[in-house]
């Protein structure tokens, strides 16, 4: 509507200027060289109308012609660009569909056609990754640490190839300078964090973790188990110093944190009942076995009670049953207390509702220790003890990453060195842990209590 308005307007303007002129006839007289020229004044504003616009033409060709290699150079800029992008696009689909060759291949055409070092180096380096070259892709991702628009990038495909390889003295390394570039990266964090772990270096771990909880790499409640490992281990590590105080505060801070970790709780009984608090190492247990029975909560809280007669310690053991009387580890207690007293009737009770609830070997085993303390009966003893060889394993310390399993606890596994992967269970596969003389300095162990 305002378009046609407009139109109407300029035709209005136009036709008013027509009628002025037509009003006021006149003529326009032109003398040059010896010419006279005469024409009305109408004709010769036509005409001068008419040179006005071929000079604008004119001067319109002159400057297309003086720009045309110009405007030739930046298309044919714009085509190469063109190019190197779809070869770049074409190397990235490679890349994805594991098409080595292609995605080589493309690389180098991407190189060539675009000239920009930040996108295609990465391209060629994860090229030569597909194709196994290790030491090529290393070289790719060295040249970009040199720019600072790619030295993130470098560092982390440096830093892959070293977790990749194996060599974690290197990768740590790496993931210190990488979170100097990008602090709060949380991939980042999370790999820093593991890697100072396996190290080792437990109280720089602790404060990497909880940059990691912060920047959302990990859940809360992960984070907090993790906090409880990396504080226990800083517990031996105190204790192997001589810092009795600071092993005792790093282990109440872990079990305060996971009061149903049997680990933490273990440790905090153990360092308490070194420490002669036999009380407090007794409700660490009982609160600990409330949340999670665990056979080695039993045998500290055996050790706690040891200065009882037996029919005490059966009665202190009977505490466990009411804070668990569901799980078959507060029945085993019982059982194995009252064996020792040699009450016959309420340990086979016991064994009884652990048959109930689920058996297994240790369960057979005790069955067999029963048999010949009450009855001296051997036979139906080997009865039970083949049964035992039978039955499902007893749950044990087993690795999720490799599938080690120990029969003590630690941060690290033994076999494989992956940090906190041990869980209580019944092992599938056992994979031995390493020999004794060759655990390395972070798994060593002060002797229990």
């Amino acid at each position: 509507m305002i378009r046609a308005l407009w139109f109407l307007l300029k035709v209005t303007v136009v036709i008013a200027a027509a009628i002025w002129l037509a009003d006021r006839p006149g003529t326009v007289s032109v003398h040059w060289l010896g010419y006279a020229v005469e024409a009305p004044f109408w004709v010769a504003l036509l005409v001068g109308l008419v040179a006005l616009g071929i000079a604008a033409l004119g001067y319109r060709l002159l400057r297309g012609t003086i720009r045309l290699p110009q405007r030739l150079r930046r298309h044919s800029r714009a085509r190469r660009r063109e190019r190197g992008y779809r070869a770049l696009t074409q190397g990235m689909v490679a890349i994805a569909a594991g098409d080595a060759p292609t995605a080589r291949k493309m690389a180098r055409k991407a190189d060539v056609l675009l000239n920009e070092p930040p996108l295609t180096m990465l391209l060629s380096a994860q090229a030569a990754q597909l194709q196994g070259d290790e030491r090529a892709a290393k070289q790719y991702f060295t040249a970009m640490l040199e720019r600072p628009e790619t030295a993130f990038l470098g560092m982390r495909g440096l830093l892959t190839q070293a977790i990749k390889s194996g060599d974690r003295v290197e990768a740590l390394t790496l993931a210190r300078k990488a979170r100097g570039l990008q602090p709060n990266t949380p991939w980042l964090l999370g790999t820093l964090y593991e890697l100072e772990a396996q190290a080792g270096d437990w109280a720089a771990a602790e404060g990497t973790l909880q940059q990691a909880i912060q920047a959302g790499a990990m859940p809360t409640e992960e984070g907090r188990r993790h906090r409880a490992v990396l504080l226990l281990e800083r517990s031996f590590e105190a204790e192997r110093r001589g810092r009795a105080d600071a092993a005792l505060s790093h282990a109440q801070a872990a079990h305060d944190m996971m009061p149903g970790f049997a680990p933490a709780a273990v440790r905090l009984a153990r360092l308490q009942v070194a420490a002669d608090r036999l009380k407090p190492a007794a409700k660490v247990v009982e609160r600990a076995w409330r949340h999670a029975p665990h056979p080695e909560l039993a045998d500290i809280y055996r050790t706690i009670v040891s200065s009882y007669d037996a029919l005490t310690r059966v009665r202190l053991f009977q505490k466990l049953v009411r804070q668990a009387p569901d799980s078959a580890e507060s029945h085993l207690a019982v059982a194995q207390a009252a064996i020792e007293a040699q009450l016959w009737g309420e340990a086979r009770q016991h064994l009884n509702r652990a048959m109930e609830i689920g058996p297994t070997r240790r369960t057979y085993r005790l069955m067999a220790e029963l048999d010949r303390g009450e009855r001296h009966d051997e036979e139906a003893a080997k009865d039970w003890l083949a049964k035992a060889a039978n039955a499902p394993e007893d749950p044990v310390w087993t690795c999720g990453s490799c599938g080690a399993v120990s029969h003590n606890w630690g941060g690290l596994c033994g076999h494989c060195g992956a940090f906190d992967s041990l869980t209580w269970k019944a092992p599938t596969v056992a994979v031995p842990l390493m020999e004794p003389t060759d655990i390395p300095p972070a798994l060593a162990r002060p002797a229990t209590v």
